[in-house]
């Protein structure tokens, strides 16, 4: 008889926190007591305990993207290309090219490279210059880079400072071509888990690219907000704005929970819901692009939500009667907390048979081992967690 048989539960549970055995709190009894034995059978480390690696300060973090972001441009070499009127550019070139990243030297519906190669306060009357000036494109989505850059840096205090994120995985990012970044959904009040997933490619990626965030109409609806959205690069939830960006080789960030999974109350945190009818593995198989399975814990925090109101959904429904809701989260508190994030980018599934359109149970069942798997990765991360904060 194995010498945990008679713990209970509780017991169990502390004696696996101590051993640092992951994903306990969603084990049953059995299987804590299978992990703890497994643990007695190995040999102790000659080394002893390794204590977990600290996430580096915010400073440092910041020092470092910046160092990773002049590397794109050449100071000592300036823009000269010239508006009709006259006006010199002035910008720096991009490393290896005659022309800066607003006029060519980079593809910034893309890379998310700052145009000066440096993000900051100061940089804004520059960018306000070229903004007045209008010499660059936005692509047809609406997508303008300068924008972005001034959103980027605004944004990058929650990211840093605020919710303190640990990215894992970046690596499994492509850093060229299209590919779906397929998430949990949560937040009750602002989408911030798409702002963070767009930040952390733009923050950690060797390459930095810009995650373009697919929306609810919602977004689309709301003055000041709908233009501000494209500008900053998000997407609307319409096939034709996924699939022109995939077509160009973009990365496109998709939540499949959707609404059921942006509104859930907080006992079902990190419960991820059905992913739909699998729209997003028949998207990834047309176009033949992978997608990376995204775990994201920290989002059902931010605002815990105490229940949902179906009463709430109708009177949204009364002002915007083409959002999709059916229940709205009443949440608690007005600013959000200070949670820590952790974000973990898993390996990609490629598509198997690209250019064409799956069965429809086989993309079912696709979806369904997706969703299994990004669970799975929130079970490890909360049960290696001590403390949302």
């Amino acid at each position: 008889m194995s010498r945990f048989e008679g713990l209970t539960k509780r017991e169990l549970l502390a004696r696996a926190a101590e051993a640092g055995i992951r994903g306990r709190s969603r084990m049953r009894k059995a299987e804590l007591i299978a992990a703890l034995e497994a643990l007695d059978e190995e040999p102790p480390s000659p080394s002893g305990d390794v204590p977990p690696t600290a996430l580096p300060s915010a400073r440092v973090r910041r020092e470092a993207l910046a160092d990773r972001l002049r590397g794109f441009v050449d100071p000592t070499k300036r823009c000269r290309w010239r508006t009709v009127e006259g006006h010199v550019c002035g910008l720096p070139v991009i490393v290896g090219d005659v022309r800066c990243a607003l006029h060519g030297g980079i593809d910034l519906h893309d890379a998310a490279v700052p145009v000066t190669g440096e993000l900051g306060i100061h940089t804004w009357p520059t960018l306000a210059r070229h903004l007045l000036l209008a010499t660059y494109d936005i692509d047809p989505i609406g997508l303008d880079p300068l924008v972005t850059e001034m959103v980027w840096h605004v944004l990058n205090t929650l990211y840093f400072e605020y919710f303190r994120v640990e990215v894992e995985g970046i690596e499994n990012v492509p850093m060229d071509g299209p590919a779906l970044l397929v998430a949990n959904h949560g937040g009750a009040a602002l989408p911030y888990d798409g702002m963070m997933l767009a930040l952390s490619v733009f923050n950690e990626a060797r390459r930095p690219r810009r995650v373009r965030v697919v929306g609810t109409e919602i977004f689309g609806m709301l003055p000041f907000v709908s233009h501000l959205y494209r500008k900053a690069g998000g997407a609307y939830a319409a096939r034709a704005d996924a699939e022109y960006l995939l077509d160009r080789g973009a990365l496109v960030g998709v939540f499949p929970e959707g609404e059921r999974g942006f509104m859930k109350p907080i006992w079902q945190a990190y419960e991820v819901q059905r992913f739909g009818r699998g729209g997003f593995v028949d998207l990834a198989e047309r176009t033949g692009s992978p997608i990376v399975p995204v775990a994201i814990v920290g989002s059902e925090e931010v605002h815990p939500a105490i229940t949902v109101s179906e009463r709430l959904a109708q009177l949204v429904r009364l002002f915007f009667p083409d959002q999709r809701v059916d229940a709205i989260a009443v949440f608690l508190n007005p600013i959000p907390l200070p949670v820590k994030w952790h974000i973990r980018f898993l390996p990609a599934v490629v598509s198997s048979h690209p250019g064409t359109r799956p069965d429809p149970l086989a993309t079912l069942e696709r979806t369904e081992a997706i969703r299994s798997t990004i669970q799975e990765a929130l079970n490890d991360i909360l049960g290696n967690r001590r403390t949302a904060f």
